[in-house]
């Protein structure tokens, strides 16, 4: 078995750090996860397709359409307009087209995290098989990482209105994105941040209107909330949805009779407290940590969540371990591989079938790394102080360009 210090020489390589090699990786896992598409059956963007024609069409965007596809839609009406140019092009290469825009689009947002490039690196080649499960769904989680981690980066730059921009385009199609309202307390112009959260609202409630009607379009809202409520309840004991720590406790337990919010709202306070630490924002590590926080708490406590909802998460893990200021220990280490082990490599072949179909998948143990790393990060943001001496050598402060 290789040593440690060999697995560092190997992984020292120039090639393995050089940009071009991962700009590479990052293009070609889409194109290799359109290609198995292609071949097999591709429903999720088959519904994508369908929610631009409805609406020029005018018909629900959340009915059934057998004819067209399995499963319903459960994206907000603006969506229809984020798809629109991809169902102009063939089916196949609108596929192939949708894969890559989602994959460079979070590959340059990490690409802009204050941070030097060798936790950039580490990150993209920690998240790139978690990338591919969830390009092999083609679901919008790619670009709501990536909208999250946007908001913060222009929130870091003082461009607002880009942030508020990058929060409401995730709101408005997956919801998830509100989370990024975490950040408010980074703004330095918060009073111009509130006013552009209400104009990108207004925008991106209206804008499907110019393909549609305005009363189409407002009851195609009540429509999405309904969608959304039935969606959520479907959730509770479906064996490849709410693979988070409520449905991890929820099927380890087997009980039905309580309420999500028994979890979720001790969840939120822990998420709050880090907040009383005031003195601490002027830490970038700590902003880093809040981000990383904000993408587990995302994925860990949304009955909604599913094996391709983890690129969100994943993400956060990356941040949380190497944007510390401090030498991380044996044991983040261990969650660490604990984490690739069973929540990156638990869906693939390369996975014990008789562990994940006997315990992964039935008792969603894919949170559980997530789950451990979330509470030893959050006890880190209530205990340790994010100003220590590493910082200066770890972290770059972004420059306006």
């Amino acid at each position: 078995m290789m040593s440690v210090s060999a697995i560092r020489r190997f992984f020292s390589h120039p090639f393995f750090s050089d940009r071009r090699t991962l700009l590479g990786l990052w293009l070609l896992l889409p194109v290799a996860a359109a290609l198995v598409k292609i071949t097999k059956h591709h429903n999720n963007f088959l519904i994508f397709r369908g929610v631009f024609r409805h609406t020029l069409q005018q018909t629900s965007l959340y009915a059934p359409y057998p004819d067209e596809y399995f499963d319903t839609n459960h994206y907000g009406p603006f969506f229809s307009l984020i798809i629109a140019p991809f169902t102009a092009l063939p089916e196949w290469f609108g596929l192939l087209a949708w894969l890559v825009a989602l994959s460079m689009l979070l590959y340059v947002a990490i690409r802009q995290l204050p941070v030097r490039d060798g936790v950039q690196t580490a990150t993209l080649w920690f998240c790139a098989h978690e990338l591919l499960t969830a390009l092999l769904m083609a679901q919008f989680n790619i670009a709501t990482v990536a909208g999250i981690v946007l908001t913060f980066v222009c929130l870091q730059r003082e461009r607002d209105f880009w942030a508020a921009f990058w929060l409401m385009l995730g709101t408005f199609v997956k919801l998830y994105g509100i989370v990024g309202l975490a950040f408010f307390f980074f703004s330095k112009h918060k009073g111009r941040f509130i006013a552009s959260l209400l104009f990108w609202a207004l925008v991106m409630f209206a804008a499907p209107m110019l393909i549609s009607s305005p009363e189409y379009i407002i009851s195609q809202y009540g429509e999405w909330y309904q969608s959304l409520t039935a969606k959520n309840a479907e959730n509770i004991f479906a064996g490849g949805q709410n693979i988070s720590l409520l449905g991890m406790v929820r099927k380890i337990s087997g009980c039905a009779t309580y309420s999500d919010l028994w979890l979720i709202v001790p969840g939120m306070v822990l998420m709050a407290l880090p907040y009383l630490r005031w003195r601490q924002f002027q830490h970038l590590p700590f902003r880093l940590a809040i981000v990383a926080s904000v993408l587990m708490f995302t994925v860990l406590f949304s009955t909604g969540s599913e094996s391709s909802t983890y690129i969100i998460a994943f993400v956060g893990v990356a941040l949380w371990y190497w944007t510390a200021p401090w030498q991380r220990s044996r044991w983040d280490i261990a969650l660490m591989v604990f984490a690739f082990i069973l929540t990156s490599m638990s869906p693939s072949d390369l996975f014990p079938t008789y562990i994940r179909k006997t315990w992964v998948v039935p008792y969603a143990l894919k949170a559980l790394p997530i789950v451990l790393i979330w509470f030893r990060l959050t006890w880190e943001l209530l205990r340790r102080d994010y100003g220590e001496g590493l910082a200066s050598e770890e972290f770059k402060e972004v420059e306006d360009s």
